[in-house]
């Protein structure tokens, strides 16, 4: 299964380098929320729209994750109604099998 996070472009940059993704959400960290935040192909846009509607879409970049290739644990929790992907570790950026530009 394929999940996505958004992520500040410098954030991932740091991740390539030192081997591992731990910015769980805009402005918060893994040991701070206790999972990193992911969403569905289909909750990206909502995500985009409520947490960075106000960052330029050059700041950011969109992690496609395949959730096989995780060396952590993952689950859908819910959350409202609905059901959001969390990654309980960081990321190892070998499960990122693509990274999307944003349109402007």
């Amino acid at each position: 299964m394929q999940i996505f996070h958004t992520a500040f472009r410098e954030q991932w940059a740091e991740a390539l380098e030192t081997g591992a993704y731990t910015w769980s959400t805009r402005g918060r960290t893994l040991a701070d929320e206790g999972f990193l935040h992911a969403s569905r192909a289909d909750q990206v846009a909502g995500v985009l729209g409520r947490y960075y509607a106000d960052v330029a879409p050059t700041d950011l970049v969109l992690l496609v994750i395949e959730t096989d290739l995780l060396d952590v644990p993952w689950r859908l929790d819910p959350v409202g109604d609905d059901e959001y992907p969390h990654v309980y570790g960081p990321l190892s950026p070998s499960a990122v099998v693509e990274t999307r530009e944003l349109p402007a």
